[in-house]
């Protein structure tokens, strides 16, 4: 029977709380009717039969064409359009479960009930995908939570997604309507109100945990949340059970919960809410304490053309900054000076205790590098004999050792990447703001690492050093593939490979077969044919925590952004943006250590040193000027 629904309308005939009934008209049997009678299959279709009863009507999907007509329609072929006013705002589709709702028995006896079918978004307004993502949220009895994938994966697409189509404003607003909703009022019982309210503190609940760092400073967030606890204290009169999700609420926002739920009588609760909400104004947690510890990738140049790249606390002074590109330029301190070159082309003098960066994690111009007696930059990096030697100290280090030093700098920031920013970076809605800074920083630090590696080599003028080098990379490139850093072991490869360095012929004939091999091997899992294959296939055969090549990953994400249209006559593409959330939830599955095999090693303070304090040519120019000065053509 399920098999031949297409079009969903409200029944004319009664229905009776043993059996409930709803029509469909067949594809086969234009006019006939078939009545269901699965308790447990209407109970998913709550919202599509409110929706009738305030005179919604339910049109066909006309997505299957006439010469389809006449074969049997799977569950996954069943589509339902909601209409109002004269325009579409909901399209649903028939999904078969593959997850076992929870036993009756688990609760205390009954027969055991399974999801014969359920109903995911196809496409619709904003505030009707939300309004069916409450009605498709079942929540334990007795922990509250929610039982189900799909109901969970439908919430994380829905959390993951919403800034591209819905302001966080419009969100907060929303929920809120649905939380006081009046629209049921005598049409529902004290125990369906309840789980109503409860069904949004639950999404409230999951969204603040997943996009905290994204909500902190929100104006509107921090009033809709003030807003809600004095909605919820003022339902515990009425709704006692809601005592548990005040204490969550109060411990999610961080409020000074100074006396207990059961202490709040009608005429008080109000006024000591107001007493709460006065003592921290804020509930999430304030920007300042969060902002002291982030971390950047900071610039020092020390010619026009070349930089030492460094992390750094955004807190950071100009001493601190100048004393560290000193010890790595083996300079004393005293000779230097820091000057910010404005990006008006301004120059400006930073005093010892000066901050380096500003309120918005931006550098106060490009940092330079001056000595004081000369008032300008140091000689260019390609000439500077004494920055040439560093050579030997490269080959001096632990191949094994720079790969876990490589690792643990990037774990560090990958850690940190929340699965929103690549919707965020990839839909440009907050282009430079603090949404994106950790996947920034990763893939900055990507194309550093590209650079190191080209620097290094070019920089070394004689051959058999040089060789050595090239070896030790391929060495340190293996190593990061067996530490399950692909970010850097893709950069690694990709500088080897740029044409300033694999242009060297002379070099590259004199590396040992082994190690050609092994390079051989190593490319070919950067190989991109057929959609990067090699590197997808031995991705996923690699145990968690992992670091993506996260350069593809934005590749697939936005592959996936620019084929499909994000609203499809002024509906929401909701198909699009499961197929979005899929993709970054990798970061989710990658940062996840369940086995406990943990990514990061300890290595020697000297490597740590080395690889904290990278020195790069950013000039492709100079690159190539520098190969062409080892080996000229011929």
């Amino acid at each position: 029977m399920r098999k031949s629904l297409t079009i969903w309308q409200k029944t004319d005939c009664g229905t009776t709380p043993g059996n409930q009934s709803l029509r469909t008209k067949s594809w086969k049997e234009q006019g006939s009717m078939c009545i269901l009678h699965d308790k447990e299959d209407l109970s998913r279709l709550e919202m599509v039969q409110r929706l009738a009863k305030d005179g919604c009507r339910f049109l066909q999907n006309q997505g299957k064409g006439p010469e389809r007509m006449s074969e049997p329609q799977s569950d996954e072929a069943v589509r339902v359009c909601v209409r109002e006013r004269g325009h579409d705002v909901l399209v649903l589709q028939r999904v078969s479960s593959q997850q076992p709702a929870p036993s009756a028995s688990a609760r205390g006896g009954g027969r055991e009930e399974t999801r014969n079918g359920r109903y995911v978004v196809v496409s619709g307004t904003p505030e009707k995908i939300l309004e069916h993502l409450l009605n498709d949220l079942t929540l334990d009895e007795e922990q509250g939570t929610t039982q189900g994938k799909e109901s969970d994966t439908l919430l994380d697409d829905f959390l993951l997604t919403y800034p591209v189509f819905m302001s966080t404003s419009d969100l907060c607003q929303a929920l809120l309507g649905h939380y006081c909703s009046k629209r049921y009022r005598g049409k529902e019982d004290r125990k369906e109100a309840l789980e109503r309210k409860r069904k949004v503190l639950h999404l409230v609940s999951q969204w603040v945990s997943l996009c905290r760092d994204f909500l902190r400073e929100d104006e509107h967030v921090k009033l809709f949340m003030k807003t809600l606890c004095r909605y919820v204290l003022d339902d515990l009169y009425e709704h006692p059970a809601l005592e548990k999700d005040v204490r969550e609420l109060q411990q999610l926002y961080q409020l000074q919960h100074r006396h207990t739920s059961e202490e709040y009588s009608p005429q008080r609760k109000s006024k000591m809410l107001f007493h709460q909400l006065s003592l921290k104004e804020n509930g999430l947690t304030p920007r300042g304490t969060q902002r002291e510890s982030k971390e950047v990738l900071c610039h020092v140049y020390i010619t026009m053309d070349s930089y030492l790249s460094m992390k750094a606390h955004v807190s950071v002074v100009a001493q601190e900054l100048l004393q560290a590109a000193a010890d790595r330029m083996d300079v004393p301190q005293g000779e230097l000076v820091l000057v910010a070159v404005t990006y008006t082309g301004g120059r400006l003098l930073l005093q010892p205790h000066d901050r380096v960066f500003s309120d918005s994690s931006r550098p106060v111009g490009r940092l330079h590098v001056c000595r004081k007696d000369l008032g300008e930059v140091l000689n260019p990096f390609t000439d500077n004999s004494e920055l040439q030697q560093r050579t030997a100290r490269m080959l001096s280090l632990n191949t094994w050792d720079v790969a876990v030093a490589l690792s643990n700098f990037d774990w560090t920031i990958f850690d940190s990447v929340h699965e929103q920013e690549l919707v965020y970076f990839t839909f440009s809605r907050h282009c430079g703001s603090s949404h994106t800074v950790a996947l920034e920083l990763l893939l900055q630090r990507c194309d550093e690492v590209q650079l190191w590696v080209m620097t290094e080599v070019l920089l070394c003028s004689m051959l058999c050093k040089r060789v050595q080098l090239i070896k030790k990379f391929i060495k340190i490139a293996a190593h990061c593939k067996a530490q399950r850093n692909l970010n850097c072991f893709f950069a690694i490869i990709m500088g080897l490979n740029a044409a300033a360095v694999s242009r060297l012929s002379q070099t590259w004939d004199k590396i040992p077969g082994k190690f050609k091999k092994l390079f051989s091997e190593l490319e070919t899992m950067t190989d991109p044919s057929l959609n990067h294959k090699a590197y997808r296939d031995s991705f996923k055969k690699m145990k968690a925590p992992k670091i993506p090549f996260i350069p593809l990953l934005l590749k697939d994400i936005t592959f996936i952004h620019e084929g499909n249209k994000t609203f499809h006559d002024n509906l929401v593409n909701f198909e699009k943006l499961h197929m979005i959330a899929e993709t970054v939830r990798l970061i989710r599955q990658c940062q996840r250590d369940h086995m406990g095999n943990g990514i990061t090693q300890k290595s020697s303070s000297e490597v740590r040193g080395y690889i904290d304090y990278l020195h790069i040519i950013d000039n492709q120019e100079t690159l190539f000027e520098l190969s062409h000065r080892l080996e000229p053509r011929a």
